[in-house]
């Protein structure tokens, strides 16, 4: 395989993984406000069909991923209401809203599959897109993938830099004391829930009409997707630089599975296809397996050096979710 092969492969890598990025983005947004958005993979679902469906009709490419957007707000928007407002479970909300979503991207998208549509062009940086390496990995993107880029720097920078951000932390860690303080949680939080699912309803739009292009119903190959995207959420360590570095992960998994393919006859091509999702699984759970008490207890009869190797390399790893994560909050 030369060198060209693997550009183009990795530069594809990229494209692939934006859609997971701003998915994981806004469900680290949402669940930092302290809400649990299950209703991602539905959502994906839904804003691909309907954002199609409008580009289709309209022919506009930005309608279309506006469609998307608005969407991915309406379906948060559903879950805020339901549990800021109404008090019930956020876990069991999100997860019907997953199942409808789902089911109703499939069943009002039949008049759409196999459609030819809009497909968001590829935007090469002037002056840049001539660079070895650099150039054909980062700089002959879609537009898209750019924004994807800048969402990872300015969300890190948001969360972490800003006074809005130390805000957004604080209502989900201890949200009781953020309004002493004078925020108004809830109202933060449905802001973040919305903002949340319209990131998430972007990467619908960005599968039907840039990266997987059309609408194939259950063929899509998109289902799942949602679920990997929350997964990712977790690994990141609500995180999204590391949260990113999760998306292109798992990208990056999905590539290599196509091109040990041909590496690999004897193996039934399915079981390539579906690797990336139980190495997930597998990721995930060596970033909170240093939580568990018997780790403690193996680490505590190692070697001295490699006890403290394993220990630093377990921390560096370990995640906490908001520690209001899930919670309702009452003012009074």
């Amino acid at each position: 395989m030369n060198t060209e092969i693997v550009l183009v492969g990795l530069a594809g890598v990229l494209a692939s993984a934006a859609p997971v990025v701003f998915a994981t983005i806004g469900e680290t947004l949402t669940e930092r406000s302290g809400v649990i958005n299950l209703s991602v993979n539905g959502t994906i679902l839904l804003s691909a069909m309907g954002s199609f469906a409008v580009a289709v009709d309209t022919g506009s490419l930005l309608l279309g991923f506006l469609a998307g957007m608005v969407i991915g707000a309406a379906v948060a928007l559903v879950i805020a209401f339901s549990s800021i407002t109404l008090k019930q479970s956020q876990v069991a909300v999100g997860f019907v809203l997953a199942l409808l979503a789902r089911d109703l991207a499939y069943f009002v998208g039949n008049p759409y599959m196999g459609l030819s549509g809009p497909r968001l062009p590829s935007l090469p940086v002037p002056g840049l897109e001539q660079f070895p390496i650099l150039g054909p990995l980062l700089f002959r993107q879609n537009l898209l993938v750019y924004l994807s880029f800048a969402a990872i720097f300015l969300a890190w920078v948001w969360i972490f830099r800003t006074h809005p951000g130390l805000t957004l932390r604080g209502i989900g860690e201890r949200p009781a004391a953020a309004f002493v303080r004078g925020a108004n949680v809830n109202r933060l939080r449905y802001l973040y829930t919305v903002l949340g699912g319209a990131l998430v309803g972007l990467a619908g739009p960005i599968y039907s009409l840039s990266v997987k292009a059309g609408w194939k119903g259950t063929i899509s190959g998109l289902d799942g997707i949602g679920w990997i995207a929350l997964a990712i959420t977790i690994f990141g360590g609500w995180n999204p630089l590391r949260a990113a570095a999760g998306a292109y992960l798992f990208s990056l998994l999905q590539w290599l599975g196509l091109v040990l393919q041909s590496s690999l006859p004897n193996i039934p091509s399915q079981v390539l296809q579906v690797a990336p999702f139980p190495l997930m699984i597998l990721t995930l759970l060596l970033v909170n397996v240093g939580n568990a008490e018997w780790v403690e207890r193996t680490l505590a009869g190692l070697p001295d050096e490699m006890r403290r190797l394993v220990a630093r390399i377990l921390r560096a790893m370990r995640a906490s979710p908001p520690a209001s994560l899930g919670t309702p909050f009452e003012s009074e």
